[in-house]
């Protein structure tokens, strides 16, 4: 039962702390947890519990979200959540939650959110994963809070928080607007890291899935130059042909 607990606890941290809905299958991927029937199994269980809400995504598979009032702001304890992604905000600055869609058939649609394809978040995963064997520690998304207040939301975070990783899965070169959003995640990765206790082994990790995407980082660029003086390193993982082919096909949708 213990075993069980763990997996709970694990799946629970994963979709508090993505500011989308994942399926199953992603979440397998995202927590590690096999075969995926598990997760199936886990995740029917907090649905009848009323923890958390089941409902169908854009990709026509079951997706889960924490359970809360359809339109009603996310309750967040402990101060804001600062995100990982670029997502719309609401008035309260926190990430504008998907609208749940009720259908014919009695189930939930849920709406894509701009640049939160499941590509995108299926790729992390997997980019998570090869970071996790390429430095030998095992990292998944967390959540650290820092002594003023704001909860900072991470795309990885070892048991120990010696290493803390945010992840960007575009392919080919950064648009203008997309240039800023590493510059971004490194300042949190930065400010966070100096709210934990001292550690010289600590790593902070850019991890992104195509040398192009952070092309403008490189040479005398002042933005790669206060990447590494804030002691960000950035890291590139391969990801699989046919992922990076989704991805592509996603970035074309999303920004027709």
């Amino acid at each position: 039962m213990r075993g069980d607990e763990t997996q709970r606890e694990r799946i629970l941290s994963v979709i508090r702390t993505r500011a989308v809905p994942l399926d199953d299958d992603e979440l397998s991927t995202v927590t590690g947890i096999r075969p995926r029937q598990t997760v199936n199994q886990i995740c029917r269980r907090l649905a009848a519990e009323g923890v958390i809400s089941r409902g169908v995504g854009a990709g026509g598979k079951l997706v889960s979200w924490i359970a809360q009032p359809v339109g009603a702001e996310p309750q967040e304890p402990g101060g804001p959540v600062i995100e990982s992604d670029v997502l719309g905000m609401s008035a309260a600055g926190r990430p504008a939650v998907p609208e749940p869609v009720a259908l014919e058939t009695g189930e939930v649609q849920l709406p894509v959110l701009p640049g939160s394809s499941g590509e995108q978040r299926r790729a992390e995963g997997v980019m998570l994963a090869e970071l996790s064997a390429l430095l030998g520690v095992q990292l998944s998304p967390g959540r650290v809070q820092h002594p003023s207040g704001p909860r900072v939301e991470l795309d990885g975070v070892s048991p120990d928080q010696s290493v803390l990783v945010e992840c960007w899965a575009h392919q080919g070169p950064a648009k203008v607007a997309q240039k800023y959003k590493l510059m971004n995640d490194a300042v949190k990765l930065h400010w966070i890291a100096r709210s934990l206790p001292p550690n010289a082994d600590r790593r902070l990790v850019l991890c992104v899935s195509d040398e192009l995407a952070v092309k403008h980082l490189r040479g005398n660029s002042w933005q790669g130059q206060a990447i590494a003086e804030l002691g960000v390193e950035i890291c590139v993982v391969r990801l699989p042909d046919d992922l990076v082919q989704d991805i592509r096909a996603a970035q074309e949708r999303q920004f027709r």
